[in-house]
């Protein structure tokens, strides 16, 4: 299981990127915890990641494009073919899944992480975040130097719009740090020249042309934690401390000499917009 996304009756939609599918589990009518089944709804995709539901249609992300079929939310059902509206995207190298999202503002958005660790990318449209018109018309890249910006959502307050980003891996236990950015368009955040707050990369430092600016993350995460989904709560009965606040999925690291991550983080923002991380699931 990889992207979870609710429809409107209750069932769950699940992106089972190595199986090729897209699953649905049937709401808990009965009450008894459990969803009430399990039906495999799309089958014999291409590492299918990224869901998004609108307007009576479904997409999803594959590793090379974005299509959409028609979607039942009420008997929960794919009533038509899934039918590409952007294609010929690249999956070579690293991080090859793609992340999906509609912004308050209609337009369908589109995370692709890098090919590799730290490199100059030959196709500029990986690490970054690219927006379409829900057919796929008018694609155009929205931001740039995002290594793998896995998760990104909308906050309900204002409408900004916040993606976590994988930081680049070999520069020791405690650096660089993972990201929060808010993103805002036409603008880099860094990758692969700079890491975290304007840190210069060893290898590509030198590189990046002295009129460009970097902007920096928002919010720190411990090095290597992986945060991948983000979820803003939008309840109308949040519990008190929780009135402006996400939740991050944190996959965990790998190359730590101590391991660290592997849970769910609750981020806060007070009136001033600052930002405080504290444990949810551990």
């Amino acid at each position: 299981a990889r992207v979870i996304v609710f429809t409107s009756s209750g069932d769950l939609l699940v992106s089972r990127t190595r199986n090729d599918a897209v699953s649905i589990l049937d709401r808990d009518r009965d009450g008894d915890g459990r969803a009430d089944g399990h039906r495999v709804l799309l089958d014999g995709l291409d590492g299918p990641h990224g869901l998004a539901l609108h307007e009576g249609w479904l997409y999803v992300a594959e590793r090379t494009r974005v299509s959409r079929a028609r979607f039942d939310e009420t008997s929960g059902a794919v009533t038509g073919p899934l039918v590409p509206v952007l294609a010929g995207l690249t999956a070579d190298g690293r991080h090859q899944t793609k992340t999906i999202g509609f912004g308050p503002d209609g337009w369908l958005y589109l995370s692709q992480g890098s090919s590799c660790d730290v490199c100059v990318e030959e196709d500029p449209r990986r690490a970054t975040i690219m927006r379409m018109r829900p057919d796929g018309g008018e694609a155009a890249i929205h931001a740039t130097g995002l290594r793998n910006s896995v998760g990104f959502d909308w906050a309900p307050w204002d409408g900004a719009l916040f993606a976590t980003d994988n930081a680049r891996d070999l520069m020791g236990d405690d650096f660089p740090p993972d990201e929060l950015n808010r993103i805002e368009q036409d603008r880099f955040y860094g990758w692969p020249y700079v890491h975290g707050d304007g840190v210069p990369d060893p290898q590509y430092g030198a590189e990046l042309s002295g009129d460009t600016r970097p902007t920096s993350p928002v919010h720190g995460f411990r090095p290597h934690n992986a945060p991948l989904g983000i979820h803003f709560l939008r309840t109308t009965d949040m519990p008190s401390g929780y009135e402006r606040s996400a939740l991050v999925a944190l996959h965990g690291s790998w190359n730590r000499s101590t391991p660290d991550g592997y849970k769910v983080v609750a981020l806060r923002w007070n009136s001033g917009g600052a930002i405080s991380e504290s444990d949810f699931l551990t």
